[in-house]
């Protein structure tokens, strides 16, 4: 049963994780959707399906997002508390350790638990859903924005075409006309136009690529700067529509791997998302352990002075994990050992540091 005091610190905890979380979730989704918005321009997404794959980099990033904001937001509910006396008068009123400790601990199981969800199954499966969206919006003329009876830019801007009836598949389309860009076999840039009576869309039996079956039309081939048209009349004309320019250099298949697939990969890559995955929650508990020493200061200390020393120590903390799953990736390191050691040692320190301040120092006897 908590007690009122429980209740007030949960409250207080709480709100201020919640407030950060939402600073930086701010902040990381600008930067996701500037990256978004720059392969929507670039032609490797549809504009359809910007907002779907927005959301799903934003769950994935949650895993990541979420611990910097238990303790950057347990810090400053914790600071507010001793620089407003609240902490000093609780303490005088019988409140030792135990009483800061509990709610806290609440809070980190809680949070602890929830990362871990994120970052051994849903960040691992929104990432690639997200991979999936793009593919099958990719393969699809509707994703592109397609409708009958306006001209529309092809996926991996291949061109624009119009069709006057289209079904609700979008594999079938009445009369159409294609307008493409290429270039001929002498180098030189032409301007190649079709029109056809009818037309049906199909992919390879691979699924790799699609095709646009234009049946009984016309195919004008326009060179750019000479007068040497080219007109060719057709029964069948298969035009390729696999142009997209793919410039997703975020790829990465460890990531889009389940946990149970990691396990048994047994690569170097396998190993160092492994230890990135379940990081992840094990952080969090130390970087909550880490809060309890770092957010203790006097009414009169500089607003924030422990904020700067708490970021700072958080960004060591965090690049040494990352320089040490770079080794582990890179194959000059076989073992996850030392980044555990890592999270042993800072929990360590931490926990000393704060037996250290609620201890009562022993008085000094004079001689």
């Amino acid at each position: 049963m908590l007690s009122i005091l429980d209740r007030y610190f949960l409250r207080e905890l709480a709100y201020g994780i919640l407030a950060t979380a939402i600073v930086l979730l701010v902040i990381f989704a600008g930067g996701a959707f500037a990256g978004v918005l720059q392969k929507v321009a670039n032609g490797s997404i549809q504009p359809s399906i910007m907002f779907e794959v927005l959301g799903l980099q934003m769950l994935d990033l949650l895993s990541t997002l979420l611990p910097m904001a238990a303790f950057l937001g347990t810090l400053i509910a914790l600071g507010r508390m001793y620089r407003e006396s609240e902490m000093h008068v609780l303490a005088s009123s019988g409140m030792g350790p135990r009483g800061m400790l509990r709610p806290v601990v609440l809070l980190t199981v809680v949070s602890t638990v929830l990362v871990g969800a994120l970052s051994l199954w849903l960040g691992p499966w929104s990432s690639r859903t997200a991979d999936q969206v793009i593919a099958t919006a990719n393969k699809s003329v509707i994703a592109a924005g397609l409708d009958a009876g306006r001209f529309t830019e092809l996926p991996g801007k291949g061109g624009i075409i119009f069709v006057d009836t289209l079904s609700r598949d979008g594999t079938v389309l009445g009369k159409t006309f294609l307008a493409t860009d290429r270039v001929d076999s002498d180098g030189n840039p032409q301007v190649r136009v079709v029109n056809a009576k009818h037309g049906q869309m199909y992919q390879e039996s691979n699924g790799s690529d699609r095709f646009l079956a234009l049946y009984d039309g016309w195919q004008f081939e326009i060179p750019l700067g000479g007068d040497n048209w080219r007109r060719m009349k057709y029964v069948r004309n298969d035009v390729s529509l696999s142009n997209i320019s793919d410039d997703d250099d975020d790829s990465d298949p460890a990531h889009e791997s389940t946990t149970t697939q990691l396990f048994k990969a047994g690569t170097a890559d396998a190993l160092g998302e492994l230890v990135s995955r379940f990081a992840a929650p094990v952080s969090t508990l130390v970087l909550m352990m880490m809060v309890l020493p770092m957010s203790r200061q006097a009414p009169r200390d500089a607003r924030y002075g422990r904020l700067l020393v708490a970021v700072l120590s958080y960004f060591l903390y965090v690049v040494w994990q990352l320089i040490a799953r770079a080794q582990i990736i890179k194959g000059n390191l076989h073992t996850s050992a030392p980044i555990w050691v890592l999270h042993i040692i800072v929990f360590a320190v931490a926990a000393w540091f704060f037996w250290r301040q609620n201890t009562a120092r022993r008085m000094k006897v004079a001689r």
